[in-house]
């Protein structure tokens, strides 16, 4: 077996993640193709690259000394292909493109839907993925022009360098959803200790969602059981009442389904967009994507009393 810069790309997506799980669902493909494929890279080099462990994987001492040597590789065949689809894009017909990231986010209808109207000779492209870390990565390898990314708080994401950063909100609270028929459900604002007995699902390649969910969950005295999947069987188990989790203020409303905010706003995250030196077009994305938050965060109920409880600025600005 002959290293591609494929192998190289996963080995790297592994060191970065620091598990295989993750690293999986950032390449997208299942964990047992890329356990085989690491193991098929190791056995043709002889050695182990990387130790497993209960926490996850960390890289051996040969493992960190090809990494040095295999990212410039990746990093380089990434800006060669970046550049070319760019050129490419720019010859045709259609005229140039931008190419925008965003983790999960009911904003990113709107503001895409603004930029159509805005800069209508140019195309979009849209690459969606959980982990905010891995579109920043792309934002810096060139696939990318720009990404709406959040940063869970207490744990930072890794900021390329030389990469524009613009905050759109240093602190968005984090609510609650629950079944219609759970107790806690009849009140305006859910207090942690209610869900005591509940089960929380989290999706644990969202970069941060985890750790930031169990600290904050110790720091009230809790110790639930967390089930792990992604939003989609999240949702299904929610609406049975098997189980309950974080969800972003703007979702909702919906029939089936009760968006609550948390006494105190324990859990947060911040707002960013990210883009590539020199984009031109970086106000303009940063003004639509600040219309559509708006548009988005107002059409929520819940949120939108929330924003007049805390006597935010971004109901402010509307007035």
């Amino acid at each position: 077996m002959e290293l591609e810069v494929r192998h190289l790309r996963a080995l790297c997506a592994i060191a970065d993640a620091g598990s295989l799980h993750k690293a999986a669902r950032a390449l997208g493909m299942s964990q047992p193709s890329l356990t085989t494929q690491l193991r098929r890279i190791e056995n043709s080099l002889g050695a182990e690259l990387f130790s497993r462990r209960r926490t996850g994987c960390r890289p051996t001492p040969l493992g960190q000394s090809l990494l040095s040597r295999a990212r410039p590789l990746v990093e380089g065949m990434s800006a060669l292909i970046a550049d070319t689809r760019a050129e490419a894009a720019l010859s045709l017909p259609g005229g140039p493109t931008l190419r925008i990231g965003s983790t999960a986010s009911r904003v990113v209808a709107g503001w895409l839907r603004r930029l159509r109207l805005r800069l209508p000779d140019t195309g979009t492209t849209l690459h969606v993925d959980v982990s905010a870390n891995a579109l920043l990565r792309m934002v810096a390898a060139g696939t990318l022009d720009v990404a709406f990314v959040h940063e869970v708080e207490g744990y930072p994401l890794r900021l390329p360098e030389d990469l524009e950063i613009r905050v759109l909100l240093d602190r968005e609270p984090q609510f609650v959803s629950l079944a219609l028929d759970h107790p806690a459900a009849t009140a305006p604002v859910v207090d942690l200790t209610d869900l005591a007995a509940d089960r929380w699902m989290v999706d644990p390649s969202v970069d941060g969602e985890r750790d930031g969910l169990r600290r904050v969950l110790a720091a009230a005295g809790l110790n639930p059981p967390l089930l792990h999947g992604d939003y989609l069987t999240a949702s299904s188990l929610i609406v049975i009442g098997e189980a309950v989790a974080p969800c972003q203020p703007t979702s909702g409303p919906r029939d089936d389904m009760a968006i609550r905010p948390l006494r105190d706003d324990p859990l947060g995250v911040r707002l960013l967009l990210a883009a590539r030196p020199g984009l031109s077009e970086f106000p303009l994305l940063y003004a639509d994507l600040e219309a559509a938050y708006r548009d988005a965060a107002l059409r929520a109920a819940g949120y939108r009393e929330w924003l007049r409880r805390t006597g935010s600025p971004l109901l402010a600005a509307t007035v």
